[in-house]
């Protein structure tokens, strides 16, 4: 083992603490180990320089990743692939004709009356597989007991699950992605190449900020809106405005232009988390009656398609989708801003998911290959309730 001797910087630690020098620019390499793959030459005592040092204690990365999507999985089922969903349209009403008596008149009661029923089917999934090779004999030697080898192999285990857990999120995401692409490119189609989302608003793909700017007559712009008190109290009042109107039946919050409700209970609601943070700081931190400003509960995420690579607000509120519906597949819809979204439970989801593992032994090799596998359908119903709240 390699001892260094840091009384000089220690003593310069202690006048910096003590007020008695400037902040000095530090060298820790000697004090913090960043650690090595392998043992090298160094690694003996220091008495007789040749005893090879043992490991005292052994640490393995062995963490459980939750991930931290909104919960949109359906039920499962054994046989058959396909999901249908079935429909009934509301039927018109016609004169009643009981208030209406003519003397010598004829009612007539046997005309048929053909209810309205459409069905949907799903037909589509999607799988892959992670393969992963276990040994028991061959790492005997780097470990000194049987706790230590389970110790080992549970933790290329969880890096499997883990593995899993995000490739699994990730596609979930995905899934309310597109279903945001498909809301925005038929509720604000753009005309041409050259125009833009930020002077556009809908009803299902509401721009808060233009719509904020048009009722006060200001100019905000998207990098000082989650800062703007006042912005952020109009955009509470349109999201918790929302999750009302839904719940009334109509045919404006769907693409599908079907009628639909959405009572509260079966109302999800995803929000990106600088959104509900500014919230949380900029509107509730000094009011007292907090229950009028709060945003409705929501799952929060951190990003809708991924981070880049310094969460910028750009990044982390934007998509950027080629849409897979007949009469719009290969559309590209790339739109940032996105703060919020309101669905229907039914709208998307993710169904017949089916996780499972297969094993091999290579005799020859000695040495298993696991398979872990995994196979779901994914879907989006355009008929049912969706709405994105954007800044643009």
């Amino acid at each position: 083992m390699k001892v260094e001797q840091i009384h000089s910087l220690v003593n310069s630690i202690t006048d910096e603490l003590l007020g008695k020098s400037d902040l000095l620019q530090e060298d820790l390499s000697n004090v913090v180990d960043v650690g090595k793959e392998i043992f090298d030459n160094v690694s003996v005592d220091n008495y007789v320089k040749s005893l090879v040092n043992k490991v005292g204690k052994t640490i393995f990365v062995n963490r459980p990743y939750k991930g931290n999507v909104p919960s949109v999985l359906m039920d499962s089922w054994e046989y058959g692939s396909v999901l249908e969903k079935i429909q009934a349209d509301l039927p018109h009403a016609i004169e009643n004709e009981s208030w209406e008596l003519v003397d010598g008149e004829t009612y007539n009661q046997d005309i048929f009356y053909k209810p309205s029923v459409s069905a949907k089917f799903f037909n589509k999934r999607v799988t892959f597989e992670i393969p992963m090779s276990f040994t028991e004999l061959q790492v005997k030697e780097s470990f000194t007991s049987a706790n230590q080898l389970n110790g080992f192999l549970s933790m290329i285990q969880n890096a499997v699950e883990n593995s899993m857990t995000i490739k699994i999120d990730s596609l979930i995401m995905r899934t309310i992605n597109n279903m945001i692409a498909e809301t925005v490119y038929h509720d604000i189609p753009l005309e041409g190449e050259e125009d833009t989302y930020s002077n556009k608003t809908g009803i299902k793909a509401v721009n808060l900020l233009k719509q904020y700017n048009d009722l006060n007559g200001t100019d905000l712009t998207v990098d000082k809106a989650l800062s703007d008190e006042s912005f952020i109290k109009y955009a509470t009042y349109i999201i918790n405005l929302y999750a009302d109107r839904l719940t009334k039946i109509s045919t404006l919050f769907n693409i599908g232009g079907k009628e639909r409700f959405t009572p509260k209970d079966k109302l999800n609601i995803v929000m990106l988390s600088d959104f509900k943070a500014s919230a949380n700081v900029y509107l509730q931190a000094n009011t007292f009656n907090k229950e009028l400003v709060e945003l409705p509960k929501a799952d929060t995420i951190p990003y809708w398609q991924g981070s880049g690579k310094n969460y910028s607000f750009e990044d982390i509120s934007s998509i950027n989708v080629k849409l897979t519906k007949e009469g719009t597949k290969n559309r590209i819809v790339n739109v940032s801003g996105i703060l919020a979204v309101m669905f229907d439970r039914e709208a998307l989801g993710v169904t017949n998911l089916d996780r499972r593992v297969t094993t091999n032994y290579n005799a020859k090799a000695e040495f298993f290959n696991n398979y872990f596998k995994f196979d779901a359908g994914y879907f989006n119903d355009l008929n049912e309730n969706f709405v994105v709240f954007f800044i643009a």
